[in-house]
């Protein structure tokens, strides 16, 4: 997003804060909500551009939301998209966007109020190796000739009881609704949504054998100093990173072995 959408974004983020910060609002269903309004303005391309008319008074287009969506929402959605409606967007499928990740935050942020933010951040990136090993899966979790209710018994199997009840809301929007995104950027991106729930990075670690507690502390201790911010470890084991380490953040890739960066991470604490 650019301009004018990333400022509307920004501000919606707050307001979405604001409210799930209440004890009154239940976050899961606020997700479902927002989510709900997400398909519809992706389906309804006229009534998209409607909203986000920039020659429309804000407000009229507000009331329109409202009485749109008055009777099929909860109160607390309408007003938030009402208030996403008011605000300008640099193009119509912004706004959908915007919707989409609001959704998204707000079922993070369900599961961090339960608790479980931790095992959703590690359920997706599992879940992403997952896919990323089986060309099968990945296939089938991708066939546009496949319904959404199959893919939906395929993650349904797959998940189950086995994962947060987030994580399972999650993928099954990215899957049956992946509106252009690829799976892999998909949980990629909701992956970096969960770190910023804790205002953390993600630090994917790949290493030959699995790390010690003791070593997965001073790593992240290390990359923190590092980077200047808290870091979520994304741990994963390939035997092909013979006696060594893989660490990649963002963009950026840090290779060598596991003694080596750790002691060179000690020293640039101690300096």
């Amino acid at each position: 997003m650019n301009g004018a959408s990333r400022e509307a974004l920004a501000a919606a983020r707050e307001r979405l804060d604001a409210l799930t910060d209440s004890t009154s609002v239940d976050a899961g269903s606020l997700a479902a909500e927002l989510a709900a309004v997400t398909a519809l303005l992706d389906r309804e391309v006229s009534l998209r551009r409607v909203l986000t008319d920039p020659a429309q008074a804000g407000e009229a287009k507000a009331e329109l939301a409202k009485r749109l969506l008055g009777g099929q929402v909860s109160g607390t959605a309408a007003d938030l998209v009402a208030g996403l409606v008011r605000s300008r967007w640099s193009q119509s499928r912004d706004l959908v966007d915007a919707l989409e990740q609001l959704a998204d935050i707000a079922d993070l942020t369900a599961a961090q109020k339960a608790g479980a933010l931790d095992d959703v951040e590690d359920e997706l990136f599992r879940f992403g190796r997952i896919v990323s090993s089986s060309t099968e899966l990945r296939a089938a979790l991708t066939d546009r000739k496949a319904t959404a209710s199959a893919k939906g018994e395929l993650l349904g199997s797959l998940l189950g009881s086995r994962a947060d009840a987030a994580t399972v809301r999650l993928v099954t929007r990215l899957v049956t609704a992946p509106r252009g995104r690829s799976l892999e950027a998909g949980l990629e991106s909701l992956s970096k949504l969960a770190a910023e729930r804790r205002d953390r990075v993600v630090a994917v670690v790949t290493s030959a054998v699995p790390l010690s507690d003791p070593q997965k502390r001073r790593l992240g201790a290390a990359l923190a100093k590092l980077y200047g911010r808290q870091m979520h470890l994304n741990l994963d084991v390939d035997p092909d990173v013979v006696g060594g380490i893989r660490v990649q953040v963002g963009d950026e890739v840090i290779n060598g072995s596991l003694a080596d960066r750790l002691e060179d991470a000690a020293r640039r604490m101690a300096s």
